[in-house]
């Protein structure tokens, strides 16, 4: 029997005091099942493969049998959203459950669509099966490419009505994450002028996740620790394709791990301008505007422990965030173009890359991927085939080639290790669009079967599935919408 009962809970959340959260029931949903387990997930867990029967889960998840040792609450935060100030948000559609061990340390259950909090805003808290399904493969997609996310556990439907757009039908997912503390978390606190609240968040996160370089100044390395891994973490969204689509900072997670999916996308066509979000008329948060959005978010975060950190000092820490990104950046491209060793002109090489591809609207992810067919050895590449009529890709073949006469490597070894680092597939929106579509329309949940196989070994060839699920986006699927509703 699969169960959450076998978890030990240490809910250290939860004791911090009414101000930070409040007790709330899971309301459960109308005639539930289950759709997906997560194995993967499990596994994080210390909990055994799914057995033969899941209904006991179905129950927990479901609100309807109690989960020992849990103690489900909804947090209290605020946000910049598109860069406004909203004073009160919270978790108005979702729990957290408890904080469980798993073998490789803490990890919070987060329930997303149980129902009303008081933080809902009139709304219904619950979520739909459209949004549960890309969440539950987002955050695994991200995790396999080797990028800090939260993960999914389990995924429940309904036959419940809600109301988006359309009439759809309610879901659940138990989210997997380090944390659920945000940047909106402190700034909550903070304009109330609540420092002592603020102070006691930061200790509690300082416990959890902090390797304390100075015990004189934890709250510095607090700041630096969120400045350092979200630099790292957006700088890997480029090197991969990912728009996220709403970083507003009750979105980023405090210790910098992708957070919140929303109208998330991946690019095809390489195209820096990309807007994942149909709500973001303005493109704040597009493709390219993701690194500098970083910044103003942690901004907004330093801001909020101004009561903790002088102003010297945010300043100082503020100024990694740039250097870090970048250099993660370029180590992760120059990964992708099969080069080991730095030299100065690698970083116009890959800007002339780039540049060709978006002028010939090369596939993102297939592109780079062929560099892992490329042969110094050969006068021929199938590389050549992702620009056809650019007058500029020959002179782009020949500098790479002398800049590859550098490497070590062989061609062989090259090959691979570009092959392990440009995956082959990933969730591009059509695959996610053809999943919903077969599980709202038919009830057939195949395709998250499948997708979630591609999408937890993205670097395998996987060659029975490389014509559906691997080659470039249909022209159809231009036309698909994806905003905030969820």
């Amino acid at each position: 029997m699969l169960t959450l009962d076998k978890l030990s809970f240490d809910n250290r959340f939860s004791s911090l005091g009414d101000k930070f959260s409040s007790r709330v029931s899971i309301s459960p949903l109308e005639s539930p099942y289950l759709i997906h387990v997560n194995p993967a997930a499990l596994e994080l867990l210390g909990l055994p493969p799914e057995g033969p029967s899941s209904e006991h889960l179905l129950q927990q998840i479901n609100g309807t049998l109690p989960i020992v040792g849990a103690a489900p609450l909804a947090m209290v935060y605020a946000g910049h959203q598109f860069g406004g100030y909203s004073a009160r948000l919270g978790d108005g559609r979702g729990l957290l459950l408890g904080e469980a061990q798993g073998p490789n340390g803490s990890w919070d259950l987060h329930l997303k669509g149980a129902g009303p909090t008081p933080y809902s805003r009139f709304a219904d808290g619950r979520a739909v099966l459209r949004s549960t399904i890309r969440e539950y493969l987002a955050g695994e997609a991200l995790s396999h490419l080797g990028i800090a996310s939260t993960r999914s556990l389990c995924m429940i439907g309904s036959n419940e009505a809600v109301m988006r757009e359309t009439v759809e039908t309610g879901a659940m997912m138990v989210r997997l994450a380090k944390t659920h503390v945000r940047f909106g978390s402190f700034e909550y606190f903070h304009y109330q002028q609540d420092y002592e609240a603020v102070k006691t968040l930061a200790d509690y996160v300082i416990e959890q996740h902090v390797s304390l370089r100075n015990a004189q100044s934890p709250y510095e390395d607090l700041l630096e620790m969120a400045i350092r891994n979200t630099a790292q973490t957006i700088a890997k969204w480029q090197s991969v394709g990912f728009a996220h689509g709403v970083l507003n900072t009750d979105n980023m997670s405090i210790i910098g791990d992708t957070f919140d999916f929303g109208p998330y996308g991946f690019l095809d066509e390489y195209d820096p301008e990309f807007i994942c979000n149909h709500s973001d008329s303005e493109g704040r948060y597009s493709f390219e505007r993701q690194p500098g959005i970083g910044l103003w978010n942690l901004n907004a975060l330093s801001h909020s422990l101004s009561s903790l950190i002088d102003e010297a000092s945010i300043r100082r820490l503020l100024s990694q965030y740039e250097p870090i990104l970048v250099e993660t950046y370029a180590d992760e491209m120059r990964q992708k173009l099969g080069l080991e060793r730095h030299r100065e002109e690698d970083q116009t090489l890959l800007s002339q890359f780039l540049h060709m591809m978006r002028k010939s609207k090369a596939d993102y992810t297939n592109t780079f991927r062929s560099l892992g067919e490329f042969s110094c050895k050969q006068n021929t590449n199938s590389l050549s085939l992702h620009f056809q009529g650019n007058e500029q890709y020959q002179d782009w073949e020949t500098q790479y080639r002398l800049r590859l006469s550098f490497e070590k490597r062989d061609d062989e070894a090259r090959q691979k290790a570009i092959k392990l680092k440009n995956p082959k597939f990933i969730l591009r929106s059509h695959l996610a669009h053809q999943a919903i579509e077969k599980a709202t329309k038919e009830k057939d949940f195949s395709e998250i079967d499948t997708l979630l196989m591609l999408l937890q070994s993205p670097f395998d060839e996987h060659e029975a599935h490389t014509e559906n699920y691997a080659h470039a986006a249909p022209a159809w699927s231009k036309h698909l919408s994806i905003s905030c509703s969820s």
